[in-house]
């Protein structure tokens, strides 16, 4: 059966897509499930990082083509689905903590929107991207298509939503559409190993630059940002980060 599953692995909370017999096609109840999923995670104060991933060897192919029928054959029917998935956006996007994206395999339509709301994407050398909604008759919502300009540009955004061809790992890289690329071999090694060094920086300082970041985006109100920074300068990881640069040891961040 399509599902979401949740994890923990020491301070790394994992999400994976799995609907196998479809490359991780993605499911109105799997996309649903994806805020509050998210959230739970973001909770969890044992939880430093949020990857995502798919099981088997793809990240994700796409909406699952064969229940548009039901879930986008009216107008309000369209209405839902398209809430659906904004708030999924809006889920990951708005994450306190880093979330990361564990691409191998195909990562096509809602896989690639997905993945561009993630603040980082990793991806093994076998992987493909593409938008192929003229290819299939459909639309990319707005909210979407921007993110897509935001990090590749107008230019590169045109060339792949009009053809819907796809694209390599490596050509992705150059795009600025993932920040890394692993041999497929060393993919699960190296994910956990960057996750869990992510996972060693202290929490407020992550937020506060992943809402710096998302300020210049234009995404957050540029009080927030201001917030955010204001609040690691008065924690008391604050003091113990040169403290312990100091006392040459390890330091114990607590996220207050």
């Amino acid at each position: 059966m399509p599902e979401l599953i949740s994890r923990r692995e020491g301070n790394v909370g994992w999400i994976i897509f799995s609907n196998p017999p479809k490359r991780n096609a993605v499911t109105y109840e799997m996309m649903a499930a994806l805020p509050e999923t998210i959230a739970r995670l973001d909770r969890d104060p044992q939880v430093k990082v949020i990857a995502f991933g798919g099981s088997g060897l793809s990240f994700v192919s796409g909406a699952d083509v064969k229940e548009f029928g039901a879930t986008r054959g009216s107008a309000g029917a369209t209405a839902t689905y398209n809430h659906a998935m904004d708030e999924a956006y809006k889920a990951v996007s708005g994450a306190r903590k880093p979330t990361l994206a564990s691409i191998q395999g195909v990562c096509f339509g809602v896989g690639l929107s997905f993945a561009l709301y993630c603040d980082m994407r990793i991806c093994s050398a076998d992987a493909e991207f593409a938008h192929q909604a003229a290819k299939l008759g459909m639309a990319i919502a707005l909210t979407s298509t921007k993110r897509l300009v935001d990090i590749i540009g107008a230019a590169a955004a045109t060339d792949l939503l009009f053809t819907g061809r796809k694209v390599g790992a490596e050509e992705a890289l150059s795009l600025g559409l993932v920040h890394r690329v692993l041999p497929a071999t060393e993919m699960e090694a190296a994910f956990a190993a960057l996750a869990l060094e992510i996972a060693e920086g202290a929490p407020l300082s992550l937020a506060a630059a992943k809402m710096a970041i998302r300020g210049c985006l234009g995404d957050v109100d540029t009080r927030d940002v201001r917030a955010a920074t204001e609040a690691v300068h008065a924690s008391e990881d604050y003091k113990e980060g040169p403290r312990a640069f100091a006392e040459k040891r390890k330091p114990n961040f607590r996220g207050r």
